[in-house]
């Protein structure tokens, strides 16, 4: 039976001057002989490193581990060594060059570890309902998470009275809905709660606090390499580096994953509190002061009410244009009246309506300050994802004049701020409710499968897979719903693949079997 010899960084002086006394087939840093040779002192048989990550196919009792790193049931091809085929004048040696690699691509520097499955970056709502499907499916994965928690946009990023703009279910993950006693729109704390009994029903089981710093495709091997970061983000020196090898990649770190921080002139020199609205928790620390808000998305309209509530002094800044629609029509929820129009109606007939009706309860908007855009909301949505502000109260603190409007801030000066309109109005605080992005193209390397934006290239419904074993899952713009969708087919794809190479498993493991009893 064919033996397979390795030479190079694993190798090392043991193997070297062992005759091929037959013929020798190159592939990738492995050399298969065929004829009877020497066994090699680097193999070794089980136990298997404890490093090694063991999530479901293990290797028969007579299977070979190598010493270092761990084997998946598919050839490993080591991607720093190559072959050096022998000269013709003594074609009985076997001999190999080591190519120099960068340090940040050197395999040998940190501790490997081979993925019996797909590897999940992010464990938000989307990298928890991919898990699940693969959990449904026989799939084995690891997911790795920055934080110490699932979640950690809702957990640690979001204002206390934050509840889900859309019904609840319209936000449910697969294969398990919210509890029959939940409200029509959860909120932040159920809604987490709803997380953790997904997580721990389905024994997801996320890696905390590892940061993935890069993440590559090495096309020599055919494999994922991810090169992470273990220990908490906020620790002081050195971390731990791992390095993962994977034949899937999933990417669900979503569209929210860093904040986006404008540059404001003058903002430096300001003087008073300055933060972001993923810092922001309640309006109880700005009772009585005059707060101004940048931004009028959903988070800017949610805090500028939350701080009315709490008897501050709110100006929210409106410089672009933005729909405003209720909460809910005609008794029932302005989405799920809109889903239920698309089914009989074109998409620009739907936004007439929409507007029609947020007109009737809602009025001119334009009149308080806030501009409409040319195109309609579902439309605007389809192609920027551009999300529709759900008003649930702030329009009338608007029209009482409890929160102003403002049309823009030219600078900001010591205490104050001078609007574009030449105003010069006084601040104690700025609250910059200025969104989110994605941070895909900090760490996801070697790719164009997503734009500019971090956003894949190809829309929804299309935007889920990419090539080379590389899928996207939370990028659809259309929220949790979106993202289940996603998250289906991506299981299903992965899954069918894995049942495949399952069963050629088998067929290779026990046709070794019969070969090593007969000898």
């Amino acid at each position: 039976m064919a033996r397979a010899v390795r030479h190079g960084p694993w190798g090392g002086d043991n193997c070297k001057g062992q005759a091929a006394s037959k013929s020798v087939r190159p592939v990738g840093s492995l050399l298969f002989l065929r004829g009877p040779q020497p066994r090699p002192t680097w193999w070794r048989s089980r136990p298997r490193r404890k490093e090694a990550i063991d999530t479901g196919r293990r290797a028969p009792r007579h299977a070979k581990i190598p010493v270092v790193g761990v084997v998946p049931i598919r050839y490993f091809f080591l991607p720093s060594a190559k072959w050096d085929p022998p000269p013709v004048a003594s074609s009985h040696w076997i001999s190999t060059t080591v190519a120099p690699r960068p340090e940040h691509e050197n395999l040998f520097k940190r501790r490997c570890k081979w993925v019996n499955g797909p590897l999940i970056v992010g464990a938000g709502p989307s990298g928890l309902a991919v898990a699940a499907c693969l959990k449904e499916h026989g799939v084995p994965f690891v997911i790795l998470e920055r934080s110490s928690c699932i979640a950690s946009l809702w957990q640690n990023r979001t204002y206390d009275r934050l509840k889900l703009h859309l019904p609840k279910q319209f936000c449910q993950l697969p294969k398990l809905p919210f509890p029959g006693d939940f409200p029509e729109y959860p909120s932040k704390n159920q809604f987490i709660d709803y997380l953790e009994s997904y997580a721990r029903h389905f024994q997801l089981n996320p890696q905390f606090d590892e940061t993935v710093l890069s993440a590559k495709y090495d096309s020599t091997c055919g494999m994922w390499r991810v090169r992470t970061a273990v220990g908490r983000r906020q620790a002081v020196g050195r971390k731990a580096e791992a390095e993962y090898i994977c034949q899937w990649l999933v990417v669900a770190t979503g569209e929210n994953a860093d904040c986006v921080i404008p540059e404001m002139e003058g903002l430096e020199e300001f003087g008073g509190r300055v933060i972001h609205s993923s810092d922001y928790r309640s309006g109880e620390a700005y009772r009585g002061k005059q707060v101004l808000v940048v931004g009028c998305g959903n988070s800017g309209m949610e805090v500028a009410l939350d701080l009315c509530h709490h008897n501050a002094f709110p100006t929210m800044v409106v410089r672009d244009s933005v729909h405003v629609l209720p909460r809910e029509t005609l008794g029932r929820s302005t989405f799920e009246l809109a889903v239920s129009l698309m089914k009989w109606l074109p998409l620009k007939m739907v936004d007439r309506v929409l507007l029609a009706l947020s007109w009737m309860t809602l009025g001119n908007t334009e009149k308080l300050g806030i501009k409409r855009p040319a195109r309609g909301p579902l439309e605007l949505k389809n192609t920027e994802g551009k999300t529709p502000v759900l008003d649930i109260g702030a329009l009338s603190k608007i029209k009482s004049g409890e929160i102003k409007v403002a049309s823009g801030v030219k600078r900001f000066l010591h205490g104050k701020a001078e609007l574009v309109d030449h105003r010069i109005i006084d601040v104690d605080s700025v609250i910059l409710a200025t969104g989110y992005r994605s941070n895909v193209h900090s760490w996801l390397q070697g790719t164009d499968f997503f734009n500019k934006d971090g956003f894949p290239r190809h829309p929804f419904p299309n935007g889920w897979k990419g090539s080379s074993g590389l899928y996207a899952v939370g990028f659809t713009r259309r929220g949790l719903s979106g993202a289940s969708l996603d998250a289906v087919k991506i299981a299903e794809d992965i899954g069918r693949v894995w049942k495949e190479e399952t069963r050629q498993a088998k067929h290779i493991i026990a046709c070794h079997r019969r070969c090593t009893s007969q000898n």
